[in-house]
């Protein structure tokens, strides 16, 4: 009797155990599939481009064309190449008188007083055209300096008075060194030479007379170029 008891506890006991690892195998697989779409990472869902073409606009339709009148053809008395006779003949024909037409008068081409124009000898003063007599404006005025004496000595406001070589002294020499020279617009020397003198006492001379200075000369109010000659005497004390 107790065997069987025991017999049949352990069968329960089993029996107890094999339901309960089959509830929880069945759990773990429950679980598992649950868990497996979770793990799964998925990105982001891709992005189709679809190109769009702008569909252009169909053209207006033309304006129909615009419709001609057309002209009633009259009808004449010419057939192609030949001539139609008419359908009746006047019974008279009228003559016209032709008469030539008098010509008409000559017209003055003579200018009007403020017109333009092309107009002859005839035409009135103060008219504008190429009748009239074109004046030519006066030839400019001369570049060459103009050639003075006595104004540049009047007008010396700065003298240098040559210094006598020694030299010169000594061997007794002198006498008048003559120059040519142009005064600048400024009254500066220029272009200074020698036009004679001795040549012991030339250097001197040139040395002295290019610092001279020399009042402008005036030409209808506006200074120009003057060319002048200067003579400088050398002259020993005693002689």
């Amino acid at each position: 009797m107790f065997s069987t008891l025991e017999n049949t506890w352990d069968r329960s006991a089993r029996r107890g155990w094999t339901t309960l690892a089959s509830f929880g195998f069945q759990a773990m697989a429950l679980s598992l599939l649950l868990l497996i779409p979770l793990l799964t990472i998925q990105g982001p869902p891709k992005l189709q481009w679809f190109e769009t073409l702008p569909v252009p606009a169909s053209a207006p339709a033309p304006a129909p064309p615009a419709s001609v009148p057309r002209r009633p053809i009259q009808s004449t008395n010419l057939s192609g190449t030949h001539l139609m006779q008419p359908p009746a003949i006047p019974p008279t024909v009228a003559i016209l008188n032709e008469q030539p037409i008098a010509s008409a008068p000559e017209i003055d081409e003579g200018g009007v007083i403020g017109g333009t124009g092309v107009r002859g000898r005839g035409g009135v003063p103060n008219s504008i055209g190429n009748g009239v007599e074109v004046v030519s404006p006066p030839p400019p005025p001369s570049t060459h300096p103009i050639r003075v004496s006595h104004w540049a000595e009047g007008n010396l406001i700065y003298r240098v008075q040559p210094i006598y070589p020694a030299l010169a002294r000594q061997a007794r020499i002198q006498g008048p060194v003559e120059l040519r020279a142009i005064i600048s617009k400024s009254g500066m020397i220029e272009n200074l030479v020698v036009v004679r003198g001795h040549p012991m006492l030339v250097p001197a001379a040139i040395d002295a007379v290019r610092q001279w200075r020399y009042r402008p000369y005036l030409l209808n109010n506006e200074p120009i170029e003057v060319e002048t000659e200067i003579t400088v005497n050398f002259i020993l004390s005693g002689s």
